[in-house]
């Protein structure tokens, strides 16, 4: 389902392209009716960005203009405040329809800010769900890869909120692979390519979850003025990798998102005409392992976001948080972790702090609690004052009028 024509049959040709290639008996149907996608569903699964790219820009250029220097602004900072803010009306209203229409449907969100939407959900809805990032698999492949050992033989213990959870335990067997890591961050080339997350772990004892970038706009040290992110941090991400050097930098995701669109349109033909060849390998992406595991009861293990009822003893109960669960014919499975080293949970609660004024103000319509929510975000109150912060609120909110009902007078 879309609400874009064009993208809905080119998205359908693709999938119906893979299911002819493998000789599947699936069907697969194209509409542009959300109530007709989801009528009778076992499995809805959430990826889309209200706004598009036009609210996205104004995400990532007001703040800008304030002195808030976000290079992707999805989940954290004025950016993330603002996706959610739009966002949450769209997934609540889905879930409504669910509610008429597919009523034991498990939903699968994938959209961002993940924390807060899922908390939103849950507190709106009380609909089953599970909230679904790669950070978990990305990272823990990435450290396997650093300490050269075979990705099959590690075991590992992760657990926080999403794009801020930490690697509490890293093994082979009994044997404890941190000091391999340790060692590992000290090489150049290692270093280059991760340096926040590795000052992180320097200063903070533990491993994050997600990219340099990303985790440089949840905390207040590494982005406090436009000098330190363009000139001091980002060259550090680009001895290795290219990508880093525009991406570390002020919307440079707005700027990925922009090119990629434009690409997109070329891939799919040249994926429809046979020029590039269609895929043929499992991603490490959870969606499918979560509906295998449940219509086959297979257990699989996966990281979910899922609501904290008992979860982490150090988080506020009812915000999301990312742990391990078990998914097998009985659903998604939570596991209780019980609690984060106390500077983790901490870390963690400057943003969870955040996400819950979000909830409040995109379920209640209270215009304050959206100030409050940019005043408590740490990047943002490493760089402005609260006359500032109130200033720039006032702007993203005019400027996003239309897709921002709930707080139409």
């Amino acid at each position: 389902m879309d609400i874009d024509p064009e993208r809905l049959t080119q998205a359908h040709d693709l999938v119906q392209a893979i299911i002819d290639q493998r000789g599947l008996k699936a069907q697969v149907e194209a509409t542009t009716d959300r109530r007709e996608a989801v009528r009778d569903a076992d499995y809805v699964i959430t990826t889309f960005q209200q706004g598009g790219l036009e609210a996205y820009k104004l995400d990532i250029e007001i703040p800008q203009r304030y002195g808030v220097e976000q290079c992707v602004g999805d989940t954290l900072g004025p950016g993330g405040v603002f996706r959610a803010l739009r966002t949450i009306p769209v997934l609540i209203d889905l879930c409504h329809d669910m509610d008429d229409l597919a009523p034991d449907a498990l939903l699968l969100n994938y959209v961002n800010p993940m924390a807060a939407n899922c908390w939103a959900v849950d507190g709106a809805t009380g609909r089953p769900h599970v909230g679904l990032c790669h950070s978990v698999q990305g990272t823990s492949e990435m450290l396997a890869q650093w300490i050269g050992v075979p990705y099959d033989e590690v075991v590992f213990l992760c657990a926080g909120i999403n794009h801020q959870a930490w690697f509490l335990e890293f093994r082979r067997g009994k044997e404890d692979l941190y000091p391999l890591i340790w060692q590992a961050i000290e090489r150049p080339e290692v270093y280059a390519q991760e340096p926040v997350r590795i000052e992180l772990m320097k200063h903070f004892g533990y491993f994050v979850t997600e990219s340099s970038g990303h985790a440089s706009e949840y905390v207040p040290y590494f982005r406090k003025n436009a000098r330190m992110v363009n000139e001091d941090l980002v060259p550090r991400f680009t001895d290795k990798v290219n990508y880093w050097f525009d991406f570390g930098r002020t919307g440079g995701y707005l700027r990925h998102c922009i090119n990629a669109f434009a690409q997109a349109q070329k891939e799919y033909q040249e994926l429809l005409e046979g020029v590039k060849s269609l895929p043929t390998q499992r991603t490490h992406e959870y969606g499918s392992y979560i509906i295998e595991a449940i219509e086959t009861n297979r257990p699989v293990r996966i990281n979910g976001n899922v609501p904290n009822w008992g979860l982490i003893d150090n988080l506020p109960q009812g915000c999301c948080v990312e742990v391990p669960c078990l998914v097998d014919g009985n659903g998604i499975q939570p596991t209780a972790v019980g609690a984060l080293p106390t500077q983790l949970a901490a870390l963690n609660r400057t943003n969870v702090n955040v996400q819950e004024l979000i909830v409040e103000a995109a379920l209640t319509g209270d215009t304050e609690a959206v100030y409050h929510a940019v005043m408590l975000d740490p990047l943002t109150a490493a760089v402005c004052t609260l006359p500032q912060i109130r200033s720039m609120v006032d702007e993203m909110l005019a400027a996003q009028a239309q897709w921002l009902p709930q707080f139409q007078q």
